[in-house]
């Protein structure tokens, strides 16, 4: 027996005993999907892209950004473990259970529980508020049991997401400060370099994997569902996708802060016609790119996902700032205070997040500049 068929008999094995609990809530009753619908999306990519916009233009430049970056990262990684492991999805494996949400990619991790996770908890995490935090674990159940309930995911799938998102949520607490230090020291040369290869390198990783390892993989027998045509190459869009967004955004988001920034401050309206006007772009902008690009397949289509997306967040993390300072719907931060003593320095990067909020606009949003790695 090779390591492929003990891998795959010992899921095989685990997602037998996953269904009993998959069909038992779905035994609750149909009534229950319009709601866990709703619930689920809030860990979708729609939703989640409209709040690190919001967040980024009209409220804290600072804390969307690394926000951003945060979820892209764990995003990047969640499709490259899809593209890696294969898994079913409950539906896929068993007929008798149904897909109220249907999806084209791979199964394990359960992208929505790890982007709840790290999205939700950061902002939780980083609002300093205990109310916050705890509507932010509610989120987090909530979305995690909307997965199982639709039969998009084993409760498996779902524990691996909830622990890469915390994996990921740990890391970008305790590191991000150091990262951005680090990355703002960086030459010209040297932090596109580094752009680039985080980026494509997992893309090339899981290209190689799905060519020279999974070559020839067809949907196994004892998957009894409906099963989509290529989930192998909706995956592998799923994470050039992704990866294009993430160099997009550091791209954008390093070239801001040589331009010195910009405020999120300002009045009810400016903020207001800063989101509406930058969503505007990212959906024309979608909509061109899925009539021009429809009709592609396999790697052409997972390479225009990649340069399309790095467009979009490139307009999100630089382009429309820039024109929002402009048009004067936003302004360049002013000249930071000097520090104070040690409490100013360590006051915490919630502190630092909070001094940007739309209730104030002080001079310690140009400490932005120095958080947006």
């Amino acid at each position: 027996m090779n390591a492929w068929t003990a891998e795959h008999v010992a899921l095989d094995v685990l997602w037998e005993a996953e269904t009993a609990p998959v069909q038992w809530l779905q035994g609750l009753g149909d009534w229950l999907a319009h709601p866990m619908g709703v619930v689920t999306h809030l860990g979708s990519h729609t939703v989640v892209i409209v709040v690190l916009t919001l967040v980024f233009w009209c409220v804290s430049p600072g804390l969307g950004a690394r926000l951003f970056l945060v979820v892209a990262s764990s995003g990047a990684l969640n499709y490259l473990f899809k593209s890696v492991l294969y898994g079913a999805r409950p539906s896929w494996f068993d007929a008798h259970i149904k897909a109220h949400a249907s999806h084209g990619s791979f199964g394990v991790p359960s992208g929505h529980a790890q982007g709840a996770m790290v999205t939700w908890g950061y902002l939780g995490l980083r609002s300093g508020r205990r109310a916050v935090l705890w509507a932010a674990v509610a989120v987090i159940a909530l979305v995690s049991l909307s997965r199982i309930y639709l039969g998009a995911h084993f409760i498996s799938d779902v524990l691996v997401g909830l622990l890469l998102g915390a994996a990921v949520l740990w890391a970008a607490l305790r590191w991000e400060e150091r990262i951005a230090a680090w990355w703002l020291g960086l030459s010209t040369v040297r932090w596109v370099g580094c752009a680039l290869a985080v980026t494509l390198l997992p893309c090339l990783a899981a290209t190689l994997w799905q060519l020279l390892v999974r070559d020839g993989w067809a949907v196994p027998v004892e998957w009894n569902g409906a099963t989509p045509i290529d989930p192998a190459g909706e995956t592998l869009t799923g994470l050039y996708t992704v990866c294009g967004a993430l160099l997009g955004g550091i791209v954008g988001f390093t070239l801001l802060a040589g331009r010195g920034w910009y405020s999120a401050g300002g009045t009810l309206v400016s903020r207001a016609a800063r989101f509406v006007l930058g969503i505007s772009v990212v959906v024309l902008v979608q909509v061109v790119v899925d009539m021009a690009f429809g009709g592609l397949s396999g790697l052409a289509e997972s390479a225009a996902a990649f340069v399309a997306y790095a467009g979009i967040a490139l307009w999100a993390s630089y382009l429309a700032p820039e024109m929002f300072v402009r048009s004067g719907l936003a302004e360049r931060p002013r000249a930071p205070v000097p520090a104070e003593g040690p409490a100013r320095r360590t006051g915490g990067d919630g502190d630092r997040a909070d001094a940007d909020t739309p209730d104030t606009d002080t001079p310690d949003d140009s400490s932005d500049r120095g958080e947006i790695g």
